[in-house]
């Protein structure tokens, strides 16, 4: 079925706020999940057919209480279990109260803490949350971690399953325990802002349902802890970065690189506003790495031009960078600092690192390497990797433009 891009859109938006609800409701992470599920495939089929309702999250949340009735009533295997859950539960919060009479709550920070349990492993922490906060299907994690979509599927299953065993809580952690949750919860936040700035796959370059629910969550999130440097910091680098993005794709949808942006096209408002959060998250003790690409964006966005812009201060800030979190995305993003300060060749022969890292074989490592040779004058062996590229890049607005390039180089 063919599923309307507004029902879809709406429907993405919705299912955070409603499994946030059903499990302050009932407690059960696993089974509520599942409830969600259907409701949004209930969804589907009669929103396309009646149209939307005038109270779509009231409607989800009835819909989704009873499918988690159903599930809890049919599951005959756990009857012990079903009779205490039933008896120990008012029966009044067994049905769903009426969308008007329901008070509204925010769960989704609660949401993203549970999600990001210290009986999970960060991988799973990760993907949980871009299934239940972030909205993602299991073939787009998959992409984002590079595994086949039934791998990530079972480790979403086992993920859920385990905070069944450990009895997880719905609530935002103590204080005392906040720290290794709150960086689970940034990194989770990172990705699912990434997704949807530069989307894995698909037709699409962005999908701004899910940088502006990262954004969100951000905000609120600094808003319950504003005294942490790292959150001050992923906010301001979210908020530099969205403010580019009008200038990102040209009238045909084609990407259009930082060096060719109309820079008047720049959200000169928002960059404002990161500006701002840079210099206060930068006094605050300890740095960390969302503090300095925040401040690399600010670098960037402060710059009338490429030729403009401070590539010695943005070499240094990525050196720091790669000091405090050696990642292999920081190397390569260094090593197109390094060619505007050096030379292209300097550059590529830090891509050299790489290639037998875990970015070996990444579209994104062969595109910046076309990028330097290009830079480079060897225009042939430039084009030859941009068409690689090309072929290995999920994304098809991603895959037009390499291929573009790949041809001008050619030209």
């Amino acid at each position: 079925m063919t599923v309307d891009a507004s029902v879809e859109g709406l429907l993405r938006t919705l299912a955070a706020p409603v499994l946030g609800a059903l499990v302050r409701r009932y407690g059960d992470f696993y089974r509520c999940e599942d409830a969600v599920q259907e409701a949004l495939i209930s969804a589907v089929s009669t929103w396309q057919r009646t149209g939307v309702p005038a109270q779509p999250l009231g409607w989800l949340k009835t819909v989704a209480a009873r499918r988690y009735l159903d599930q809890l009533r049919a599951d005959t295997a756990r009857e012990r279990r079903e009779r205490a859950v039933l008896e120990a539960t008012p029966r009044d919060a067994l049905v769903a109260p009426p969308p008007d009479l329901e008070p509204v709550r925010d769960d989704l920070l609660e949401l993203l803490f549970l999600c990001c349990h210290p009986a999970l492993t960060p991988s799973a922490q990760v993907a949980l949350t871009l299934r239940a906060v972030g909205g993602l299907s299991t073939a787009e994690i998959a992409a984002a971690f590079l595994v086949p979509e039934k791998t990530m599927g079972q480790r979403i299953s086992r993920a859920k399953q385990r905070l069944r065993e450990v009895d997880a809580r719905f609530e935002l952690t103590p204080q005392p325990e906040r720290g290794p949750r709150l960086q689970a919860v940034l990194h989770v936040l990172y990705l699912l802002f990434n997704e949807g700035y530069s989307v894995s796959s698909g037709p699409v370059l962005q999908r701004t349902d899910l940088t502006r629910q990262a954004l969100w969550l951000a905000r609120r999130l600094h808003d319950r802890l504003p005294e942490s440097g790292e959150t001050v910091g992923l906010l301001a680098l979210m908020v530099l970065t969205e403010a580019r993005s009008a200038a990102r794709t040209g009238p045909d949808g084609i990407l259009v690189p930082l060096n060719e942006q109309d820079r008047s096209r720049w959200d000169r408002t928002a960059i404002a506003e990161g500006i701002a959060l840079v210099t206060h998250s930068l006094v605050m003790r300890p740095l960390g790495p969302y503090q300095i690409q925040a401040a690399i964006a600010a670098v960037h966005a402060e710059a009338s031009s490429t030729e403009a812009t401070d590539w010695p201060q943005i070499l240094a800030l990525y050196q720091v960078l790669d000091r405090l979190a050696p990642n292999p995305v920081a190397t390569l993003n260094r090593a197109v600092a390094l060619a505007m300060v050096r030379s292209p060749a300097a550059g590529l022969a830090l891509l050299g690192e790489l290639e037998s890292g875990p970015l070996a074989g990444n579209h994104r490592l062969l595109a910046v390497r076309a990028h330097l040779l290009d830079q480079a004058g060897e225009r042939a062996d430039a084009a030859a990797a941009y068409r690689e590229a090309a072929r290995l890049a999920g994304s098809r607005a991603e895959q037009r433009f390499l291929v573009q390039q790949a041809v001008r180089c050619t030209d």
